[in-house]
């Protein structure tokens, strides 16, 4: 597909499905203006270092990004494990919502937002309050502070991801009232720098049984093509979707072959 002339924000683009889908947007003839802690490897259109921790960081560079955008790509992500629970939160949620209400105003019409969350989401509609809680919580500074006192049960970056799609699907209504789109994909297992992080703190027989049952994990380019074709005018009535891309896995939790994975 073509998407000559195209002008998208990307963040996380230096690496794995970041910088597939910075490489493919710009095969595509798009200008890609990449934001990440880390220089791509690759010729983008433009880079502005970025600590998505911060907000005033994101706001230095948002000062800097001059619209019309035809979407914004939030893939910037983070493992748990070993980083602070805060940290996780704030990378995977919180820069994302207020990256997207910052640049939302800039987007041209039928422009759209695609953000990466995960099938680690898969509970979150046993929880919904929980998130139209969080949700109402609505600048950077007040959802940090709520993460911090509701300290909600489970696994900082499962829960951040729920996060995510619940923002994705309650914004759906009001971007298409303004002739704008949003939608999440939620990639399984992706061979990516930080696939080991993951590994570590996930049961080693439930890796090798999702391994086996799906045969093997997605490569970056796997995730890249399906959020490139959201972002393309091909997808112009897709809106509000959390589009597993995940070989099967999330359909195996709800026929039951899989055990969920709890929160």
């Amino acid at each position: 597909m073509s998407l000559e002339g195209k002008r998208f924000v990307l963040t996380g683009s230096a690496s794995g499905m970041g910088a597939a889908t910075g490489k493919k947007l710009l095969a595509a003839g798009a200008e890609v203006y990449s934001l990440d802690r880390n220089q791509p490897d690759y010729p983008v259109t433009a880079h502005f270092p970025v600590d998505l921790s911060d907000r005033a960081s994101i706001d230095a560079v948002v000062a800097q990004l001059e619209g019309p955008w035809t979407g914004l790509i939030n893939v910037a992500g983070v493992p748990g494990g070993s980083l602070p629970n805060d940290f996780v939160f704030s990378v995977n949620y919180l820069a994302l919502r207020y990256l997207s209400e910052q640049l939302e105003p800039q987007l041209e019409p039928g422009g759209s937002i695609v953000n990466v969350s995960s099938n680690g989401d898969v509970l979150w509609p046993t929880r919904r309050e929980v998130h139209e809680d969080l949700l109402a919580a609505s600048s950077f500074e007040d959802g940090l502070s709520w993460y911090q006192n509701k300290t909600p049960e489970g696994k900082a970056y499962n829960f951040s991801k729920e996060a995510v799609s619940f923002y994705t699907i309650n914004r759906a209504i009001d971007f298409a009232k303004k002739g704008l789109r949003i939608n999440a994909v939620c990639p399984g297992m992706t061979n990516t720098p930080i696939i080991d992080d993951f590994l570590k703190v996930m049961a080693e027989d439930r890796v090798e049984r999702i391994k086996n049952l799906i045969g093997g994990w997605a490569e970056p380019e796997d995730i890249a093509d399906v959020i490139v074709f959201l972002v393309s005018p091909e997808a112009r009535f897709v809106n509000g979707q959390l589009l597993d891309v995940d070989g099967g896995l999330k359909s195996g939790m709800a026929a039951g072959v899989i055990p969920y994975p709890g929160y």
